[in-house]
């Protein structure tokens, strides 16, 4: 007898192949039959004509933290996501060492949210082996991050590393690949990843080889200088021997808009030369990151508290001012393409600042009667640096194309801090997917789309069985009504559940039916072994 049976539906398997009505038969948490099920199960569900697919993957966000503060993962289910992958961006919890232990934090904290626990790990592997332990009801999988090990070993030092600091990071990133990780992710664009050039990267990267690992990247700069980016990440790829996977594409500010195509180009050029290179979009026009991002990268130098102290010098503020007020050679000045009203407040630590949330700087500036470069820093300041923006930069033009490039995949690259007016991508970016691009834009089929959220980013991750409905493979399913399925966030009320989801399940464990949680904490850690095999 099976466990569960869904009948009637439309299976799409995540091969990018035509649909088909057929039944899905699931045992001892493993796809068991796909097609024509006429065995007797313990739970039979008609699903009446909806999608069966297999569980999307969210292959760029930053639940690293949230994963274990909300384990349920609710707004995530909610979309018909069944794993996760963390650690993007060169931003991650671990390594977690003194003396830089709270400057670590403080880096974190605007991207990956906070606890209201202590950390209670130091190593990499200490932080994937209580991932591996906790109760979650998704599965995921982590990156080892190039930020956070730079911080372990050197702060926020703006200089090279030493030889013996290199080797540090090179054998806690090995260690990091044996405990399981998928490969490094760096953030060039954040500091102390801008400070970093890339033969010490290439250097670094060496350690990826031996373990299958995957080199994935925020690059240095994702607008003016987009085009000189892509080529230092290829360099940096192609000279260490790894395949690499380029985060969050865009072209970002109106004076860069168009150059995605360009971007794209570059891609393919290297794949014709041999080197394996994917992205990822999500699929809207505005950003999401931490308000030290708009600053010029010296600023950042030393770390939150050195930067809170160049904000109350009136010098050195206005040397920011003027900076942000000019285009940049060395660094992506984004307000001055799109300007302040393009920047909204979407997360603050105090009480006092909360009717801010979700209000442009342009009019916190008015408000105030400063110019928005003061208001910002002054915001800063009061909030000790712990702020998260919403920024739209971004032509819709370029997010189709790059959405429908054959070497794309979509993640939602959601915030682990999702207070106050966080960006709708948290709760919408799937189902968005579904109805805006395939329903409704009709850019890409059905099939094509599934493809991307499925078994794409399984093969792109190395995530084991999962991602297409075939025997024997894990049992994490997505049931959703292909013509209601929709998001409903927006960026004025971007805490909203999506709609036409039925079910969803995560190693075969009903865990969410329609919008309602089942209880049920059937994720797991998805390890990646030494020997370059991957399992659940």
């Amino acid at each position: 007898m099976l466990d569960i049976v869904l009948k009637n539906g439309r299976i799409v398997d995540g091969t990018g192949n035509p649909w088909y009505m057929g039944d899905v038969g699931i045992m001892d948490g493993k796809i068991a039959v796909v097609g024509h099920v006429d065995q007797e199960a313990k739970l039979t569900i008609d699903v009446k004509r909806d999608v069966i697919s297999p569980g999307f993957i969210d292959g760029h966000c930053h639940s690293d933290l949230k994963i274990l503060v909300e384990p349920t993962s609710d707004f995530k289910l909610q979309q018909g996501v069944t794993t996760e992958v963390v650690g993007n961006c060169g931003l991650a919890p671990a390594p977690y060492l003194a003396p830089y232990a709270d400057a670590l934090q403080q880096y974190v904290q605007p991207v990956l949210g906070s606890t209201p626990w202590a950390w209670s790990w130091q190593s990499v592997e200490a932080y994937i082996g209580l991932l591996a332990r906790s109760a979650i009801s998704e599965n995921v999988a982590t990156y080892v991050a190039h930020g956070a090990l730079r911080i372990a070993v050197m702060g926020f030092e703006k200089r090279p590393a030493t030889t013996q600091e290199l080797q540090r990071m090179k054998m806690m990133l090995e260690e990091g690949m044996k405990a399981g990780a998928i490969g490094l992710s760096i953030g060039l664009l954040y500091a102390p990843g801008s400070y970093v050039g890339r033969e010490e990267l290439a250097e670094l990267c060496s350690v990826l080889p031996k373990y299958g690992g995957l080199l994935s990247t925020h690059m240095r700069g994702e607008g003016s200088s987009l085009i000189p980016s892509i080529q230092e990440v290829i360099w940096i790829a192609e000279r260490s021997g790894v395949p690499l996977h380029v985060s969050h594409l865009k072209s970002a500010g109106a004076i860069n808009w168009g150059k995605a195509l360009q971007a794209m180009e570059l891609i393919e050029n290297a794949r014709a030369g041999g080197l394996d290179v994917t992205c990822d979009v999500y699929p809207y026009t505005a950003g999401s990151t931490s308000m030290t991002t708009i600053l010029p990268p010296w600023s950042l130098e030393g770390g939150i508290e050195a930067t809170l102290n160049r904000l109350r010098s009136p010098k050195e503020r206005a040397a920011i001012k003027a900076e942000l007020r000019e285009e940049q050679a060395d660094w992506d000045n984004l307000i001055c393409s799109t300007g302040w009203q393009s920047v909204y407040v979407s997360a603050v630590s105090t009480e006092a600042n909360r009717r801010l949330e979700g209000r442009q700087m342009q009019d916190i500036a008015d408000e105030r009667g400063s110019d928005p470069e003061d208001a910002m820093m002054d915001l800063l300041l009061e909030e000790n640096g712990m702020i998260a923006i919403v920024y739209f930069h971004m032509a819709d033009n370029d997010v189709r194309e790059i959405i429908r490039y054959d070497r794309s995949l979509v993640a939602s690259d959601s915030l682990g801090c999702v207070t106050g007016k966080p960006h709708p991508r948290s709760y919408g970016t799937f189902p968005r997917l579904i109805a805006k691009y395939v329903r409704e834009e009709k850019l890409l089929t059905l099939e094509q789309a599934v493809r991307k959220i499925t078994s794409f980013p399984v093969q792109r991750f190395k995530l084991g069985s999962r991602g297409l409905l075939v025997p024997g493979y894990q049992a994490d399913v997505t049931v959703f009504n292909p013509d209601t399925f929709r998001d409903t966030a927006t960026y004025q009320e971007p805490i909203q559940t999506p709609e036409g989801l039925s079910h969803v399940f995560v190693g075969g464990v009903h865990t969410m039916e329609k919008s309602r949680h089942t209880g049920a904490k059937a994720g797991a850690f998805l390890h990646a072994c030494a020997c370059g095999t991957y399992h659940g």
